[in-house]
């Protein structure tokens, strides 16, 4: 029964789309209308501004990393691993914002700083020199992934690698159309407001 309910509260705390909870609370904005309508952090910065955007970057981070301890806290046998995959699928799949959420990169961010926080720094060094050069956050995420990834390959056992490379592999599918974008020249990049 504990490994149930570990389970199913890992799934809904994935759920918790903190973009809408932001939006809605303190700004009365359901930002599924704006920007993208997707519901990240990325999105949230562009149409609340970085105190908003900053805000739901740490918390979808956090239930990355919440859910995986889950088992520690109910003392539960499930594998922490298991329980940050169903965070991140809630993420993108939330039962609370019908089915359509964001592109999970915070909170598999936080599932990855819990198993390897090294080739988390790794990843986060690639992002924040990606993003300073080319201005691209979703070029950023990407390529952050690939190199948790090969961090993975060279440092990490099996396990951590089949996740990162499901991570990486699942940020690039749900980017895909921004690639598509970015290969047009037509993809926003992130600009200093006045």
């Amino acid at each position: 029964m504990l490994n149930i309910l570990t389970l199913f509260l890992s799934y809904l705390i994935g759920s918790i789309s903190f973009a809408l909870v932001v939006g809605k609370l303190f700004y009365k904005t359901d930002i599924r209308g704006y920007g993208s309508g997707n519901l990240g952090a990325t999105n949230t910065f562009r149409v609340l501004g970085k105190k908003a955007g900053l805000i739901v970057a740490i918390a979808d981070l956090l239930k990355g990393t919440f859910a995986c301890l889950l088992p520690q806290i109910f003392n539960s046998t499930v594998n922490p691993i298991i329980c940050g995959l169903l965070a991140i699928l809630g993420h993108v799949f939330p039962v609370f914002a019908g089915f359509k959420g964001g592109k999970a990169v915070a909170t598999s961010t936080g599932v990855l700083l819990f198993l390897t926080p090294l080739g988390t720094l790794t990843g986060f060094v690639v992002f924040i020199l990606t993003l300073i050069l080319s201005k691209y956050v979703s070029l950023s995420s990407m390529l952050a992934g690939i190199a948790i990834f090969i961090y993975s390959l060279i440092f990490e056992d099996k396990v951590i690698i089949a996740l990162s490379l499901f991570i990486s592999v699942l940020v690039i599918i749900l980017h895909r159309q921004n690639i598509k974008r970015i290969i047009k020249g037509t993809e926003n990049k992130i600009r200093k407001k006045k």
